[in-house]
């Protein structure tokens, strides 16, 4: 049985490419990636629109919040760290922007970052992806709390999560683009051991953003699949929750009660957007969200 109740949309606002939800001490944050915006909410419908916190001219993956304010995003080409004055209004003009690496800046096919998570060790984990889709090309990048950007993985398509347990010692990451969930050991020094397990495939929509609970369920939007997935610790597929939209793409689950789930969903390569496509879903549960994970700490 689902643990989520009824739908609502967040607001009347629709996103070419809602990603990156989390949820924060205040609520949630997410991204309308190819427009590089970052928007702020607490997830009550009640209260309205979600506030855009700021904007960049180039495509914002995710964020994660930084030990010391601020945020650490996966960006444009590479790794970055952002600040915005309090009471600014969201520019790229008001944005500091401090790179750490570009580490996409000239490959041969061109590249940009997607999604991406603090670890609960303060790490920032990210993938890059081709922008044509050229099998392969993907990468997944580790920001160590020092700053220091570090290519980890490589061969993949469409990298998506990552998502990491409580412990911070199993990473979970979809390549979307083959379908698949793969499941990796992290030792302290942040190291993977390879190969990967195959945790889940998806034989009829794409992985995309996921999220573990607190109780170490797997959580994964399908992308074409106009729903969630629920995994068990051990890969068993144990529920799956409809979505009024044909593209959910990322998942968070608030920490403290009551809790609430929050869905980003895209109108990206729809001719035809339903209602609900691009809008920000929100609905209540019984399941409880991982505390905040912030880089650095």
């Amino acid at each position: 049985m689902s643990a989520v109740g009824e739908w609502t949309a967040l607001g009347g606002a629709r996103y070419e490419l809602g990603e990156g939800a989390r949820a924060t001490d205040d609520g949630f944050v997410f991204v309308d990636l190819l427009a590089g915006r970052l928007f702020e909410t607490d997830g009550e419908t009640e209260t309205g629109a979600a506030r855009e916190r700021l904007r960049l001219d180039i495509p914002l993956g995710a964020v994660a919040p930084c030990a010391g304010g601020g945020w650490i995003a996966a960006a444009g080409t590479g790794i970055a760290l952002l600040h915005v004055s309090n009471g600014a209004e969201p520019s790229a003009a008001d944005v500091d922007i401090d790179w750490l690496a570009k580490p996409f800046d000239n490959t041969s096919v061109p590249m940009r970052m997607n999604d991406g998570v603090a670890d609960p060790r303060g790490r920032f984990w990210a993938g890059a992806m081709p922008y044509d889709g050229t099998p392969g090309a993907g990468r997944l990048v580790r920001v160590d709390p020092d700053g220091s950007v570090h290519v980890v993985l490589d061969g993949l398509t469409v990298p998506n999560g990552p998502a990491f347990g409580a412990d911070g010692a199993t990473m979970y990451l979809a390549d979307s683009a083959r379908g698949v969930i793969l499941q990796y050991r992290v030792g302290e020094d942040g190291g993977i051991d390879e190969p990967a397990t195959v945790f889940a495939t998806v034989d009829d929509a794409s992985p995309d953003g996921m999220t573990v609970d607190a109780d170490g369920y797997v959580w994964s939007a399908l992308w074409g699949g106009r729903r969630l997935h629920r995994y068990s610790p051990d890969g068993e597929l144990i529920d799956v929750v409809p979505v009024p939209a044909a593209q959910p793409t990322s998942i968070a689950f608030s920490a403290r009660a009551p809790h609430r789930l929050l869905v980003t969903t895209a109108t990206h390569g729809l001719t035809e957007p339903g209602p609900l496509d691009g809008a920000t879903l929100v609905a209540s549960t019984t399941v409880a969200g991982l505390p905040t994970a912030i880089f650095g700490a």
